[in-house]
């Protein structure tokens, strides 16, 4: 069994700062790579960012200069600062592994969500 929660949501005024974090658990063997994708009311979910085991990043458009993925390889947890908030960053934020287990082999582990809300 293998376990994406995030935490770190929340309501924040426009301009604002807030940090997610994404914990895996369970019985894995490896964590490659990692990302955030969000889903904004009557939209599709889109990607935010990513960040390799070897911590290479990569970042939408949208967010890139304000956003900061990061990981710790030794928890098993990836964050996501997000500074300078903007109305239009309000949505269900959702944490994205590439897993490898042993015996099931290497695939894709989605967290359940945190919801970010920014007021304007």
């Amino acid at each position: 069994q293998v376990q994406l929660v995030e935490s770190g949501g929340g309501l924040v005024q426009a301009g604002g700062s807030l940090r997610l974090s994404c914990v895996v658990s369970g019985s894995i063997v490896s964590i490659n790579d990692m990302a955030w994708y969000r889903q904004a009311p009557g939209k599709q979910r889109e990607w935010v960012a990513s960040i390799t085991s070897g911590g290479s990043t990569s970042y939408a458009d949208s967010v890139k200069g304000r956003f900061t993925i990061s990981r710790d390889n030794a928890k098993n947890t990836v964050y996501l600062q997000m500074n300078s908030l903007k109305p239009e960053d309000t949505a269900v934020y959702y944490c994205n592994a590439r897993i490898t287990r042993r015996f099931v082999g290497t695939r894709d582990y989605w967290g359940q969500g945190t919801q970010v809300t920014v007021s304007s």
